[in-house]
């Protein structure tokens, strides 16, 4: 539309909302050329009010609905101040006609535009990237009540089947709903079953609040697949039927959105292309484009691109959208795809940072650590081998070993409140240990050597041969990975079935290769770039190989998130004939990510070199010590995988009715800052505001480590300690 330059700022505001409107399916009428029958939806200007000239006033099927209030472009920042103007509006009577207040009520300068729903229990006013069309009005009033009036009437969870982190989850976000929040955060660790907690909260809002569409948001192909399938095997406690039975589930793979769907799955890049009105490169979906240069390079020409109103979507197409890996899906060229939606948002992530905590506007409607998720045996906990290498005249220096990291002191609120340092995490030197052969082959013998002296020295077979565990290894570039490959097979003189490589560029079947690396025993390694990087679970996997740098932090932590899950004996043992029961995975790292990087979760054990019965007897006898308290955790997290029920039950006999579980939690949550600050908190809001000074506030935090740290060693004695070594002198329970 070209503008006017000799028009005033009111009139260049309303054939901008005119345009809109039409856009949005209305069409625009002068009060003096009224045809109320010429369309659905019909927007007559200036139309009389006993309390004044409406700008405009909308009619849906010849009926009355709701008005729009216009103002100049350099009112945008007073639209709010306008609310109760075009209320007074809304509320009044229409010439000719003995209405009703009318329900929907729009402040818009043309550039940016504000809507009430007066049929909500608490209307609010909020920002719309246009205007709904006629035909989603006819639909609402259809309805006996407003979306947001029904998110009130949602029933009590039925939480069968459901870990406790879930059902906290599901019942805080429905309270977020009902306080009309527009966006919320759920933050669970990796493994912790985050796909699958959305599945339960989206089923409730489509059969209990009738939501008309969801959307469930991805950033690659291959987690929009998974979600598919997690929505395919879903069945409700209340229902005998899969989900899939119940509603339509459509994963968009072209730019159709079918009519009867009622939860579409679909790449935020294919999303963004739907908008634009262009087709989509298919290896666009391919790989996260956070991480990967080329598809960064291509897609950032688009960013000064804005989207524009697309009538075949309009803004309302969707009521809900869930956001899956939320931390890098909510910026840049994406945000404005969320921007365009009328629509609660929901984000789900395992490693939020400052931007996402600012963007779902510090809503943390649920915080699910990986720390929590291990003492709850929902994952298990990683060790740290380290492969350092150096170029020299002399040739190649290894330096390997395990390595012991420290806590970052930091509550995770105020974690949340820094920069993400993702952008400036690219160390030069990184890729210089890994990028010729000779370095990867002398990483790789190092990594087999390491594998049957220290990593897992016990996995010997039937045969004499040693097995060698699940191991997933992060190359750099689909060459890198040939690389790696190709030495790989020739050190452990193995077979092209052995190790195989699972990225989009290869010539087999990926799904296929990926689901033999799964559930079948080879391959024994893959070697990947991005493909199997986030989201996807092989339980079996029990060694991550970094051969690659990261750029985020974020990321990272997703990488290592491939590693946590859990798997119970017998399956384990169907792919890992030696292996008895996992319970932790190892990261060997030969690129320096984990001495660089300061990740949000840390590996628990700090004193390997100490026996069990050393670290039960100084706790026993009263040292207070973080890297003792977090050891001990670390060996009672794994000896809970491996003792029977009997013993487990013989067990709470001598330790005052706690089980593994609570014993492993109270030693960890000594240490834990937030959990400190929260126990300190209860005790400084006793004390009036104006006494509360520094010095009081830190001598509150230290009083209540004193009390968590007595609670969690008071739990040991001379009994405890003597069952649990006892139990640890079993032939099958060793490492410890």
């Amino acid at each position: 539309m070209t503008e006017n330059i000799n028009q005033n700022p009111e009139q260049i505001a309303r054939d901008k909302i005119d345009e809109m409107l039409r856009e949005a399916g209305w069409l625009v009428q002068s009060k003096k050329k009224v045809d109320l029958s010429a369309n659905k939806g019909i927007a007559v200007r200036e139309y009389q009010t006993d309390v004044g000239p409406a700008d405009y006033v909308l009619f849906v099927g010849r009926k009355p609905v709701g008005i729009i209030e216009a103002k100049r472009e350099d009112e945008g920042h007073r639209l709010t101040v306008v609310e109760e103007q075009s209320s007074n509006y809304a509320n009044a009577k229409l010439k000719y006609l003995n209405n009703d207040p009318l329900p929907f009520v729009y402040e818009s300068t043309g550039t940016i535009t504000r809507f009430t729903d007066y049929r909500d229990p608490k209307p609010r006013g909020r920002n719309v990237f246009s205007f709904h069309k006629p035909e989603t009005i006819a639909e609402w009033l259809k309805k006996e009540k407003s979306l947001r009036e029904r998110l009130l009437s949602i029933p009590a969870l039925d939480e069968t089947g459901l870990r406790p982190a879930q059902i906290v989850a599901v019942n805080n976000l429905e309270h977020s709903f009902k306080k009309n929040r527009p966006k919320a955060l759920i933050q669970m660790a990796t493994g912790a079953g985050k796909t699958f907690t959305a599945a339960t909260f989206v089923y409730r809002l489509l059969k209990h609040a009738d939501a008309k569409r969801i959307l469930f948001l991805v950033d690659t192909k291959n987690l929009g697949e998974q979600a598919e399938q997690e929505f395919m095997t879903f069945q409700p406690n209340d229902d005998n039927r899969k989900f899939t039975e119940l509603y339509n589930v459509q994963r968009l793979s072209s730019s159709y959105i079918a009519s009867d769907s009622q939860v579409c799955i679909s790449t935020i890049q294919r999303l963004y292309s739907i908008l634009k009105g262009e087709e989509l490169d298919e290896s666009a979906e391919l790989e996260n484009p956070n991480e990967n240069s080329w598809l960064q390079n291509k897609m950032s020409k688009n960013k000064a691109v804005p989207v524009e109103y697309t009538p075949k979507v309009p803004i309302e197409q969707f009521d809900f959208i869930v956001i899956d890996e939320a931390h890098r899906s909510i910026y840049n060229l994406w945000k404005q795809v969320l921007d365009y939606f009328d629509a609660f948002l929901i984000g789900l992530t395992a490693t939020p940072d400052k931007r996402t905590f600012g963007f779902f506007n510090e809503n943390v409607v649920s915080q699910y650590t990986y720390e929590e998720s291990v003492t709850d045996g929902v994952n298990v906990p990683y060790d740290v081998y380290t492969i350092e290498t150096d170029i020299s005249q002399n040739g190649a220096m290894i330096e390997s070993g395990w390595f012991v990291d420290r806590r970052d002191k930091l509550t995770r609120k105020k974690r949340w409140q820094q920069e993400d340092e993702d952008t400036d995490y690219k160390r030069n030197d990184l890729d210089k240990k890994v990028v010729n052969p000779s370095q990867i082959r002398n990483i790789i013998r190092e990594y087999k050597k390491a594998l049957k002296t220290t990593i897992y020295p016990n996995r010997i077979d039937e045969n004499g041969e040693y097995e060698v565990p699940k191991t997933l290894v992060f190359a750099k570039t689909d060459s890198h990975a040939d690389d790696i490959i190709k030495i790989i097979r020739e050190e452990f003189d193995e077979g092209n079935d052995f190790c195989k490589k699972v990225t989009y560029k290869i010539e087999e079947d990926p799904k296929s290769v990926l689901n033999r690396f799964r559930n079948s025993y080879y391959p024994r390694i893959a070697v990947t770039v991005d493909m199997i990087a986030t989201g996807t679970d092989v339980k079996p996997l029990e060694v991550l190989l970094f051969m690659r740098d990261v750029k985020s932090i974020n990321y990272f932590e997703q990488m290592k998130g491939r590693g946590t899950r859990t798997i119970n004996s017998d399956s384990l043992q169907l792919v890992s004939k030696t292996a008895k029961t996992k319970t932790h995975f190892v990261i060997v790292d030969a690129v320096g990510a984990t001495k660089s990087k300061k990740t949000d979760s840390r590996p628990l054990e700090r004193k390997k070199s100490v026996p069990m019965k050393d670290l039960l007897g100084a706790i026993c006898y009263g040292h207070v010590d973080e890297d003792l308290f977090l050891s001990l955790a670390n060996r009672l997290i794994r000896l809970e995988k491996q003792i029977t029920e009997k013993e487990k039950d013989r067990l709470l006999e001598f330790s005052g009715g706690k089980n593994l579980k609570q014993i492993t939690k109270e030693l960890i949550t000594a240490f834990d800052q937030d959990e400190i600050e929260t126990k300190a908190q209860i005790e400084i809001d006793k004390i009036p505001v104006q006494d509360q000074t520094p010095a009081l506030i830190d001598d509150a935090k230290k009083k209540a480590q004193e009390q968590l740290i007595l609670e969690a060693s008071k739990t040991f004695n001379g009994e405890l300690n003597g069952y649990l070594d006892n139990v640890l002198s079993h032939p099958l329970k060793i490492g410890y």
